[in-house]
């Protein structure tokens, strides 16, 4: 007589399948609110609104949810709330939640400043502005729980694109320092990647592009609230799309837009980001061809341990994330099928070293997503750290940090 398997397993071997649901939610302040990025001042009215994007994916045994939200950064201390209380709210685990954020610099700041102020500590001398931070946890996590009500039958594809809408920002001068500025000569990452969620007819769900560019087309004179190339950039292709896009920055600690650090808008030429990008995300959704109903995803995680640089105390908050004389650094990884592979980190990435690791994964198709579910500094090569400048000022690692990370990454996903 044949063994017949439990009716218990029956559900998740018959009824498995592929399902998705997309959700926007406007976090627009209506008071003025503290700004992240720069230095410290306050907004003064509405330019372009801010929202989270939030994509649910369920392939019938993991549930894993991608948040865009248009904000500068994050500390991990925040992120670690926000995942409590969505564990809590749904069942949802923190590995199977992701929270990045674009790097507007135009937008509020979102909870405590974290490790930023070891390094920027006059920059956060005011009170933290506990009600709009309040106001976007509730609504991250209402929107998370009301995507689960949508959830419907779903297909994925994907495909590369490029865009020339970033640059170097590591300028040099005749003397060799090193400053914020454009640098042409200067290593740049101009692949596109794009994942695209449909309904099950075909129509678009969601959009998820990501590309790497710092949220600085609008400078420090700026005060009004912008989701600055990024959030343009999104409004722009949903309008022709129909669909919510979320854009995921990716490495890019040293990729500025190339029109940087505007006063205002009316000389920003931050429109023009809808043709440098937001076209190039159009054109390769256009010759996106093939999407699949058979799905299957993996989340997981692990933690870099690496050396600290010496000197640097990390906020009490954060303590978990440096002990001794070291930083363990959390990455996140996600697998769906046998070709794409995602992974995060909360860091500011230069973007060799993701270049590096997508060049030698064994998946066709390997992603990083930057400033994901916190920020713990800039990470940079060991050659641009020797070089000085601003952004080795604000990383608490050493030149050993970048090859502690490739190596770690590459035996998670794989060499080819």
């Amino acid at each position: 007589m044949k063994r017949l398997l439990p009716l218990l397993f029956l559900p998740a071997i018959l009824t498995a399948e592929f399902r998705a649901a997309a959700v926007k939610i406007d976090i627009t302040p209506t008071t003025p609110q503290w700004l992240l990025g720069y230095g410290a001042r306050q907004s003064t009215g509405v330019h372009d609104k801010i929202f989270h994007r939030i994509v649910l994916l369920d392939d019938g045994i993991t549930q894993f949810a991608l948040v865009s939200s248009d904000i500068c950064l994050i500390s991990p201390a925040e992120y670690e709330k926000v995942a409590s209380d969505l564990e809590k709210r749904t069942g949802i685990k923190a590995v199977n939640f992701w929270w990045a954020n674009t790097h507007t610099h135009s937008a509020p700041e979102v909870g405590p400043p974290g490790l930023a102020v070891a390094f920027l500590g006059d920059r956060y001398t005011h009170k933290v502005e506990t009600a709009y931070t309040e106001m976007v946890e509730k609504t991250l996590i209402d929107g998370i729980a009301e995507a689960r009500q949508k959830l419907a039958p779903a297909r994925l594809g994907f495909n590369w694109g490029t865009s020339y809408a970033n640059i170097n920002r590591r300028a040099r001068d005749v003397e060799g320092e090193t400053y914020l500025g454009l640098n042409p000569e200067g290593p740049s990452d101009r692949r596109l990647g794009l994942i695209r969620i449909d309904k099950a007819d075909g129509a678009p769900l969601a959009l998820i592009a990501n590309y790497p560019i710092h949220g600085t087309v609008l400078g420090g004179q700026n005060l009004q609230i912008s989701g600055d190339a990024p959030g343009v950039v999104s409004e722009y292709v949903e309008q022709k799309t129909g669909a919510p896009l979320l854009f995921i920055n990716g490495a890019a600690g040293d990729q500025a837009p190339i029109y940087s650090v505007y006063p205002d808008f009316r000389t920003s030429r931050l429109s023009q980001f809808r043709v440098l990008l937001g076209d190039r995300i159009l054109e390769a959704n256009k010759q996106l061809k093939t999407t699949t109903a058979a799905v299957k995803l993996s989340a997981s995680g692990a933690v870099v341990e690496t050396a600290r640089r010496p000197g640097l105390t990390f906020p009490e908050e954060l303590k978990a994330y440096a002990p001794a004389d070291k930083v363990n650094l959390p990455i996140r990884f996600l697998k769906i099928n046998k070709d794409i592979a995602i992974w995060s980190a909360p860091i500011e990435l230069f973007c060799e070293v993701a270049m590096e690791i997508r060049e030698k994964s064994k998946f066709k198709n390997t992603l990083y997503f930057g400033y994901t579910n916190g920020w713990l500094g800039y990470l940079l090569t060991p050659k641009e750290l020797k070089n000085g400048g601003y952004e080795p000022r604000v990383s608490p690692y050493t030149a050993q940090a970048a090859g502690d990370l490739t190596n770690a990454v590459l035996q998670r996903l794989g060499r080819k």
